[in-house]
């Protein structure tokens, strides 16, 4: 080697060595100036490209780090240890952009060179999780935390997960470890599986926090330590626990929905937007009233009175909309509950007569809430055509421009003074 070129070795080990330094102490604007600096001194050098690229990361410059990475893989060689931490930063980009397709090539790229790469495997196990497959999620994690035991990411991952991945053994250990199972139960039931998921989900809301806060002194018997004395030590509830805790949430809850204005006599009547109830016969919550609960401490309300509707779902209202369009094909059109009343004062007919003879078209969005069509313009059928005249007259007087339709049955009973139907029943009246 040259003299020229020592020289520039030692420049370029000198500025990496400072860049690096800066990097470690967080001062990331000195740290990129300096990589920056370096790679005028070598711009194939992989180190310097892997630096500027984990400077940019670091900085949300999106856009260039996966530039410097990209450009440190074009100059790597095959023999290199760095193939395997360049995908997974790759990886880490694209999952930042929302691009998790691409993000998990990735790290299964990068898992190529290093299958015990930790990053790539929580990454990778996010992903998976997101997309719905809980149990191959839950493995990944556990492999990272055997390559990484105090991962805080996978652990706490794993941890949310284990209703989805524990095997029945392991559920009914974990009910034994709260004391919410006999030490001699040999089989998990069915109402076992369903209170461990309780339990669990009771403490991933915070409930070993919430009744701290609630009490001086947390009663000993409430939670049990897991781990103890070790790295992965764990609270959790223990049957006792949570019992207190759905008790003690129960009892807010009644005050919270209170402060909102609910009737005292009404509060264990209230329903989530569904239609269920959200308390229990024994004034505790189910799992979607915490929900409801949860939002009420907000100060939203998603809670129905006893007086109102379930609204309606996106597919009933889709449905809805399809069947006024088909009304609407077929000549009707939509009066309100106000012209309605009109017409049964202007006839006399019931809802009942209108409906079966008169063309009358009640659709039922809810319980109390209907939407009324009706036959437009001159029809065939004169009964049919008796409803829009009436509205067509009350239209008129409001907008001139209305035209009322000729309807021989109606101006025959105007011109001797009577009404369609009989005021007695508002049944159709012969003449």
């Amino acid at each position: 080697m040259c003299a020229s070129a020592s020289v520039a070795q030692t420049q370029l080990a000198a500025c990496l060595e400072q860049g690096k330094k800066e990097f470690a102490n967080r001062d990331y604007v000195h740290a990129r100036s300096t990589f920056e600096r370096c790679l005028t001194l070598d711009s194939h050098n992989v180190d310097t490209l892997l630096s500027l690229g984990g400077v940019a990361l670091t900085q949300d410059r999106l856009t260039d780090a996966r530039r410097y990475f990209l450009r440190a893989i074009s100059n790597m060689e095959r023999t290199s240890a760095y193939w395997s931490y360049t995908y997974s930063m790759l990886g880490d980009i694209a999952f930042k952009q929302q691009q998790f397709a691409d993000a998990l090539k990735y790290y299964e790229h990068s898992l190529g060179y290093n299958r015990a790469n930790v990053n790539s495997l929580v990454g990778k196990a996010v992903i998976t999780e997101n997309q719905g497959d809980a149990k191959a999620a839950a493995k990944l994690y556990e492999t990272a935390l055997a390559v990484e035991p105090l991962n805080l990411v996978a652990r706490k991952r794993l941890i949310a997960l284990e209703p989805v991945y524990f095997s029945n053994e392991e559920m009914l250990a974990a009910l034994k470890q709260r004391y919410a199972a006999l030490p001699d139960k040999q089989e998990l039931s069915e109402s076992d599986r369903d209170l461990f998921n309780n339990m669990h989900s009771a403490e991933q809301r915070g409930g070993i926090d919430y009744l701290k806060s609630k009490y001086p002194a947390l009663p000993a018997d409430y939670i049990v330590t897991l781990f103890k004395d070790t790295d992965f030590a764990r609270e959790v509830l223990t049957l006792s626990g949570y019992n207190a805790l759905r008790k003690q949430i129960g009892q807010d809850a009644v005050v919270v929905f209170q402060k909102m204005n609910v009737r005292t006599q009404d509060v264990f009547d209230l329903r989530d937007m569904k239609g269920n109830k959200i308390f229990l016969p024994d004034s505790t919550l189910t799992n979607s009233g915490f929900y409801v609960y949860n939002e009420a401490l907000q100060g939203r309300k998603a809670y129905l009175l006893p007086t109102e509707d379930v609204p309606p779902s996106q597919a009933d209202l889709d449905k809805l909309a399809s069947r006024i369009t088909d009304l609407e094909k077929s000549g009707y059109t939509e009066i309100s509950r106000q012209e309605l009343s009109l017409i049964q004062q202007q006839t006399n007919c019931s809802e009942y007569t209108l409906r079966e003879y008169m063309g009358l078209y009640v659709l039922n969005v809810s319980k109390n809430d209907k939407r009324y069509f009706i036959p437009q313009g001159e029809t065939t059928d004169p009964k049919k055509g008796v409803a829009y005249y009436y509205v067509s007259r009350y239209r008129a007087k409001r907008n001139p421009g209305v035209r009322i339709p000729h309807n021989s049955l109606a101006e025959m009973y105007d011109s001797f003074g009577y009404k369609v139907c009989s005021s007695v029943d508002g049944q159709l009246l012969e003449m």
